[in-house]
């Protein structure tokens, strides 16, 4: 039990801050005997209960990203479902694979992102109003993001926190509001698909659950204390720390 509330306590902080909180929830489940579809559904259930703690803790950024909201909200509802269904009827192996990659692309899109805007010319508008292109590559992006969410999760935080900056997002606290509420609610329906089809420990979610609220509300509190640069810098290695980690998994 102690293990099971640290390791959801240390996910919920990770996720709060840039995402990634499975790959410690996920290992912990199975390090105690837990089947590997069965953790990956209870790492869900158990990570989505937390993210209350850190819109809490982030709720005075949620007005001024209510915009994207209207964009995302719809995709990432479709993306998390169709996600879900993937995981009950395939296995890990193809997403297995592509984890660390996608992770390591967005980490360093994250770190460039104003390279690439300018490149790109998107960033002519302005953060209120990035060109109509970058909105559509966006929503786009965060339904691939939502499906891949839905089937397992890791690293979404650090995919959508790369396609916020790429629109022109400047404000990391906002992002990170924005990333969290979107995050809830991909696993939130990843895990009312996950419940229907019996696949929760229930007393193993209940104890990281409790974990992950503290966890994620912590992270969330202090991480707006930082400033944005050292808050962008830790996402950075964050981000090269779970790629390292996903390509050592998958090449030991």
């Amino acid at each position: 039990m102690l293990g099971l509330a640290a390791a959801g306590a240390a996910a919920g902080a990770i996720n709060a801050v840039a995402g990634g909180g499975t790959l410690v929830t996920f290992p912990v489940l199975i390090f105690f005997g837990t089947p590997k579809i069965i953790a990956n559904a209870t790492s869900t259930l158990a990570l989505v209960i937390g993210t209350a703690g850190s819109i809490f803790s982030l709720r005075r950024q949620v007005g001024a990203v209510k915009p994207w909201l209207v964009r995302f909200v719809p995709v990432s509802v479709l993306g998390g479902l169709l996600g879900s269904v993937l995981l009950t009827r395939t296995g890990e192996t193809v997403f297995g694979r592509l984890v660390p990659f996608l992770i390591l692309f967005a980490t360093i899109l994250f770190l460039a992102q104003g390279a690439f805007r300018r490149f790109a010319g998107f960033g002519e508008k302005g953060a209120a109003h990035p060109h109509h292109r970058a909105v559509w590559v966006a929503v786009i992006f965060q339904f691939a993001v939502s499906v891949y969410g839905g089937y397992f999760g890791a690293g979404i935080g650090i995919l959508m926190l790369a396609s916020l900056g790429f629109l022109g997002l400047r404000d990391i606290h906002e992002m990170n509001a924005l990333k969290n509420i979107l995050s809830c609610l991909i696993n939130v329906i990843a895990a009312l698909w996950f419940i229907g089809a019996g696949l929760i420990d229930w007393p193993r979610a209940g104890v990281m659950s409790i974990g992950a609220l503290g966890g994620y509300f912590l992270g969330a509190h202090f991480s707006q204390r930082l400033p944005q640069l050292a808050v962008r810098r830790l996402v950075t290695a964050i981000g090269l720390t779970l790629s390292a980690i996903m390509f050592w998994r998958q090449f030991r």
